[in-house]
Formats: structure tokens, sequence, C-alpha cells
């Protein structure tokens, strides 16, 4: 019965306090008509379209490996993934400046040891076939034994803003840069 009780109550006290911020205030008045009349005229805006963050099969992962033991499960040193991401984009005339932000895991394998790792992050954007932006980005995370989970964030990737925005077939791509190492040419 006590719970049935607090349950309307509470319930009686949140209809209230919604139904008094509806009420109209005549102590206050919202309408200022001298600054009204002092006012510049105010351009519409219309927003901007921003692409979604899309993760693809090839590069979803990222394993490292001990010297000499690529895709041996014992030789592995720590696996990284992505988990979520999200995006936000302001926009002017001419740019639209993309602020991406992504969860992500790292993984100590039966090779590795705690210590600092630099992550090998590619973020492309891609109108249909095409990449209007790619940048590689290093970035240091510290393992402690087991794993741990960390926040990569890159705040300014920026596109065309074309006449209406963005097209509906921009995405911006995140994932590792799964390519091997260049090897360094050897001196004479």
């Amino acid at each position: 019965m006590v719970g049935k009780f607090s349950r309307g109550f509470l319930t009686l006290s949140l209809v209230a306090g919604l139904s008094s911020c509806n009420s109209a205030s005549q102590g206050l008045d919202l309408s200022s008509n001298a600054a009204s009349a002092n006012a510049q005229p105010v351009q519409a805006v219309v927003q901007a379209y921003c692409p979604q963050v899309v993760m693809r099969d090839q590069n979803a992962v990222y394993r490292s490996y001990a010297k000499g033991g690529q895709d041996n499960p014992d030789k592995l040193l720590y696996q990284v993934s992505f988990n979520d991401s999200t995006r936000q984009c302001t926009a002017n005339e001419t740019t639209i400046t993309i602020n991406l932000i992504a969860q992500g895991r790292v993984v100590q394998g039966p090779a590795g040891t705690p210590g600092s790792v630099s992550l090998p992050i590619l973020v492309e954007v891609v109108d249909g076939d095409n990449i209007i932006y790619s940048q590689k980005v290093a970035y240091p995370v510290d393992v402690p034994v087991g794993g741990t989970q960390f926040i990569f964030s890159k705040a300014d990737v920026q596109i065309p803003n074309n006449p209406g925005g963005a097209s509906r077939f921009t995405r911006v791509r995140l994932g590792f840069d799964n390519a091997p190492a260049a090897k360094k040419p050897r001196r004479s």
C-alpha cells in the first residue's frame, strides 16, 4: 500500500511541476518591443547534413604481433577495436567541420606487456566512391595488465560544404590502418 501511495504522490508531483512550467506569468514579459525595434533582421539557417560514421569489416579490428609472429595467436601483443562512435557537425558557407568521437578497447594478448602503444587510426570521409578527406592518426594509449578502454576524439575533420550541404552519400569511415609498414631502404 505504501508503494502505491508513493507512486501516486510522485506522479501527482510530477504533473503539478510540469503544469507550472506552462503557466503564463504576468510579471515576466519575454517580448521586448524596444529591443526588437532596434534588432537587425535574422537570416534563416538550414542545418547542413552531418555524415554518419561507419566502420568497414576489413579495418574495424587491429592486431599487433611480436616480431615474426604474424597471425600466430601465441605471439599476439594486443588487439584493438572500436565499440561505438558519434559525431557533431558545424557548418558555414564553405566548410563542414566534423567532431568525431569514438570509444575503443585494447585487449592484451598472450605475448603482450603493459605499456604505451600507438594505434594507427584511419579517418576518411567519402562521398560515394570518392575520398574527400583522409588522415592517419598515431593515437597513444597506455595499456595496463589485461587491457583498457579509450576515447578517441578528432575535432578538426573538415570537408567542403556544397550548396545544400553534404551529399546524402557522404560517410565518415573510421578504422585502423592495417597496411603493412613500408620497409626502409637499406643504405649501402
